[in-house]
């Protein structure tokens, strides 16, 4: 299977965090900014780092974006800019476009030119700093797509005692248990119906990301 081709147009914080770790990753990464310190600053840290103009789309060809499965348009505070390197990428094939905006206006432009995601960096952000100082019983929350995640959870201390059945999880908590680690960190992914919580599980779950936070909101704290 072919792995995945990414180009990251704009080289500014955001966009040389999203190239430089993707490299680390060993994925293949083309990085493009017309300022040509912004270039060679992370030239040695992913495959091919470019001085080119984004909103030539000649430049683009030449560079072979059009065999790029993922292009990112880090171009936030820059509108026209960034609206022309997104049709640009679009025009040139790219199937699947993630773009920086600023604000909600930049945001509902963007998507009308045909950015498939729009991410609001500082708001973002922002929302995910918020929702960890709030969380009670989630260890750990890995988002597996805009709707579901996998979750680890400390069990509430009024399930202790009471077995996965009785508790119905599933039911009661619109979530899947597929694993429980101990106090002592050992996992275990066969776990029946008649497992009897004990002091100091952690559950590992899949669920909806509304329901999942809405369950850890309604917990008491530990």
């Amino acid at each position: 299977m072919k792995n995945k081709q990414y180009a990251v147009l704009g080289l500014g914080v955001f966009g040389s965090t999203v190239a430089t770790t993707l490299s680390q990753y060993d994925c293949e990464v083309i990085a493009i900014d017309k300022d040509e310190s912004c270039v060679e600053r992370i030239a040695d840290e992913v495959t091919k780092a470019v001085v080119a103009d984004t909103t030539d789309i000649e430049q683009l060809r030449a560079l072979g974006l059009d065999d790029i499965d993922v292009a990112v348009i880090a171009i936030g505070t820059h509108l026209e800019e960034a609206v022309l390197t997104t049709m640009n990428v679009k025009d040139l094939g790219v199937p699947y476009v993630i773009a920086k905006a600023k604000n909600k206006q930049f945001s509902k432009i963007l998507e009308k030119v045909g950015v498939n995601k729009v991410i609001r960096a500082e708001k973002d952000m922002g929302i995910r700093v918020a929702k960890s100082l709030l969380r009670k019983n989630i260890v750990d929350l890995v988002e597996l797509d805009e709707e579901y995640s996998l979750v680890e959870i400390n069990a509430p201390h009024d399930w202790t005692g009471k077995s996965v059945q009785d508790l119905d999880i599933r039911k009661a908590f619109h979530m899947n248990v597929i694993g429980v680690k101990d106090s002592e960190d050992n996992m275990s992914l066969n776990i029946g119906a008649d497992y009897i919580v004990k002091k100091g599980d952690r559950f590992l779950v899949i669920g909806k990301t509304t329901e999942i936070e809405r369950f850890d909101y309604l917990c008491n704290s530990f």
